[in-house]
């Protein structure tokens, strides 16, 4: 009976050991900052993001799923025109599939948009605004920028501010997508 007692006991070792290994692949960033959560279609979602854009005051990474609400698209566009570094990722099959998609009103604007086809949906859902600066918000959750996010759906969308290391992370892997992404080009472009 104590040798199957010590038995057991290694294998759980090993077992813990495993998880430990493996969980440190997966950097664990210490929980700074403030959080602030919108849930349409009770919470205006909309407004909410429509001002934090209006606040930017360097660079706004976007990275989309689908891209078709004109308030958003108004609100990245009136930043690059502040003279803000705006810059998107969008799911290619997405814009090609949506006739709504607002993708190429923001290249006509001067807006770098580059097309994610590696996979079968590029379904992040973020920005990162003013990366590098106590003032760093992350824009994640389930809410699309679209009209049907905050008027027709249950969604989420959660706003961290201030969590330096947690904006660089997420601008790592906006990095990373780019580099795969295929640059739109605006209407009537060669």
């Amino acid at each position: 009976m104590r040798f199957g007692a010590c038995v057991c006991a290694a294998l759980m070792l090993a077992f813990v050991s495993a998880v430990r290994a493996t969980d440190q692949s997966v950097p664990v960033m210490a929980a700074k900052g403030t959080v602030q959560v919108a849930f349409p279609p009770w919470d205006d979602a909309e407004s909410l993001l429509l001002e934090t854009l209006r606040r930017a005051q360097r660079e706004i990474l976007v990275q989309a799923y689908l891209l078709t609400s004109r308030p958003i698209a108004a609100s990245l566009i009136a930043a690059k025109q502040r003279g803000l570094e705006v810059s998107v990722l969008a799911d290619a099959h997405q814009h090609a599939d949506n006739p709504a998609s607002l993708l190429v009103s923001l290249t006509e604007q001067g807006i770098p948009v580059w097309l994610e086809t590696r996979y079968r949906h590029a379904h992040n859902k973020i920005m990162v605004i003013d990366d590098g600066t106590q003032e760093v918000v992350v824009v994640t959750g389930s809410y699309n920028f679209t009209r049907s996010a905050q008027h027709m759906n249950a969604e989420n969308l959660v706003l961290i501010r201030g969590n330096l290391a947690l904006a660089r992370r997420f601008r790592q892997n906006w990095e990373r997508h780019r580099a795969d992404a295929r640059a739109l080009k605006p209407a009537g472009a060669p």
